[in-house]
């Protein structure tokens, strides 16, 4: 906020900022006349797709509605470390198997989201705030080979999609750069060598955490924050051993429904970081009620 109220433009590297301030810092944008460059890869994608719409220097992402000519985002998806897991082997995961991901280096927090799925679920609420696009036209699609970024779809039909290989240099790159492109000598993508590149619809009962995503989005107001907050600290207890995988979605769910009691749907800044902090005590809290719990030194 303080970037913004400098009149800085910002290579945006996280998810939470907009998750759970969004409806904050997009006025504050408008206002100061500061950009968000996305370096996120997915959005990255998205921001690279969407300079093909016409009109695009002078198209308002901040009206909360689809911009004009664009149909759809399609947020492509790895899939995470259980892609190829049955449902019922799920109760078996262990953290080793949580934090080991088939296409991408990463810290173990965001490791357990992507195979939870919450990553992409909460890629889809920064995709509504970044692109002023409603979620019912934000869908996700797991992509495994992690080779297209992510595709919008046009009125006309016409998908574009921004690929590459997984590799977050270019994101970083372009959101410094833009609106130029920078020579590089990095590898270049041969398709052929690729081979094929598959997708498939993400199963909702093996990623419970991509629905509870956009119901938060669609409560907007606080509840991107609560859900937030509340999922770091499910995991952070998953990765301490002190809750099971599948027990993840479950306390972000109990965090969420809690807070619909509470909910305030045009927050200031101060009331998100205030609900943020109630979440993170409130899982905490309802993890003592029914596990033996051993606050972390």
């Amino acid at each position: 906020m303080s970037a913004i109220n400098a009149g800085k433009n910002i290579a945006l590297a996280n998810k939470e900022t907009l998750i759970a301030a969004g409806s904050v810092v997009i006025p504050a944008l408008k206002e100061k006349g500061s950009r968000l460059l996305p370096a996120d890869s997915e959005h990255s994608a998205i921001f690279q797709c969407l300079q093909g719409l016409p009109n695009f220097e002078n198209a308002d992402f901040s009206t909360g509605e689809i911009p004009h000519g664009l149909k759809a985002i399609h947020l492509t998806a790895s899939g995470g470390a259980f892609r190829d897991w049955a449902v019922d082997d799920l109760k078996h995961v262990t953290v080793a198997d949580a934090t080991s991901h088939p296409n991408w280096d990463m810290g173990k927090k965001i490791t357990v989201d992507s195979a939870t799925l919450m990553n992409k679920g909460l890629e889809v609420i920064e995709a509504h705030y970044l692109f002023g696009t409603p979620y019912e036209n934000i869908e996700i699609v797991i992509h495994p080979q992690s080779i297209i970024h992510s595709m919008i779809e046009m009125e006309d039909s016409s998908v574009l999609a921004q690929l590459g290989w997984p590799d977050m240099k270019l994101p970083i790159l372009y959101a410094m750069s833009w609106p130029e492109r920078y020579k590089t000598n990095w590898k270049r993508l041969n398709l052929s060598e690729i081979s094929e590149l598959t997708f498939k619809k993400p199963d909702t009962e093996k990623y419970p955490c991509m629905n509870l995503a956009y119901a938060a989005g669609k409560y907007s107001g606080t509840m991107p924050a609560v859900l937030n907050a509340a999922n770091e600290i499910a995991v952070e207890m998953f990765l301490q051993e002190q809750i099971s995988f599948l027990d993840i979605p479950k306390f972000i769910e109990k965090a969420c429904d809690k807070h619909l009691q509470d909910i305030s749907n045009s927050p200031n800044l101060d009331e998100i970081l205030k609900f943020d902090k109630w979440a993170r005590i409130f899982v905490k809290e309802e993890i003592k009620k029914n596990f033996k719990y051993i606050e972390a030194k």
